[in-house]
Formats: C-alpha cells, sequence, structure tokens
C-alpha cells in the first residue's frame, strides 16, 4: 500500500492527488479489480494461453 507524507501547507487535493499517482504506479486499481471476482485455479492458465494467441 502506496504512503505519502503530507507536507506542511500542502493543501488536501494535492497530497490526494499524489497519493492516487502513487497507487496508480503500484498497480494497486489493477490488483484489486483482477481480484474482485474468485477465479477457479484452471482459469488464469487458460487466460493466460488466450493472451499468447
Amino acid at each position: 500500500m502506496p504512503v505519502i507524507k503530507v507536507r506542511e501547507n500542502e493543501p488536501f487535493d494535492v497530497a490526494l492527488r499524489r497519493f492516487k499517482r502513487s497507487c496508480e504506479k503500484a498497480g494497486v486499481l489493477a490488483e484489486v479489480r483482477r481480484r474482485e471476482f474468485y477465479e477457479k485455479t484452471r482459469l488464469p492458465n487458460v487466460s493466460a494461453l488466450k493472451l499468447l494467441q
């Protein structure tokens, strides 16, 4: 989980924007979307094969 330190006299919206950017770089939202629904053990392998074709 990305962490930012709010600088002195920094507006909230600027700190929030920096936090969102760091989350995007870390891939947090993509990971949440990937784990949103349960996938059976076999399905990730099938989806990987589809990507290769």
